[in-house]
């Protein structure tokens, strides 16, 4: 990933941040991928995926977490929620960050951005 790209997911951290969320986990890897950040507040631990496009893309930043990107999210949460348990109900959650002239100019966190069935 280029750095553009880490500075996207650091941002997003401090983002969730201010929301009330701690982090519990940066670019956990596993065997099936990798998650960006891993969050949590009082009922939720998120998985959370981080895309970045420019503010004059076509297509919004949620467009890029196909369902083969949700199957390897899924799997690797699988894999880290048997390695480390919880009572937080999980949740997959998308944070849109929006740039310009490579610069970070917004974000848009999409709670429960896609469900597994």
């Amino acid at each position: 990933m280029n750095s553009n790209g880490k500075l996207a997911e650091m941002k997003a951290c401090e983002y969730l941040e201010k929301k009330r969320y701690k982090l519990v986990d940066f670019n956990y890897s596993c065997r099936f991928g990798e998650i960006d950040l891993i969050v949590k507040n009082k009922k939720y631990i998120c998985f959370v995926e981080v895309k970045m496009r420019d503010e004059n893309s076509i297509a919004q930043p949620l467009e890029f977490v196909d369902k083969a990107k949700q199957n390897k999210l899924a799997a690797c949460a699988k894999l880290y929620l048997m390695s480390h348990k919880t009572y937080l109900q999980p949740r997959f959650d998308v944070v849109e960050v929006f740039c310009s002239n490579k610069k970070i100019k917004s974000f848009k966190h999409l709670e429960n951005a896609f469900e597994l069935y």
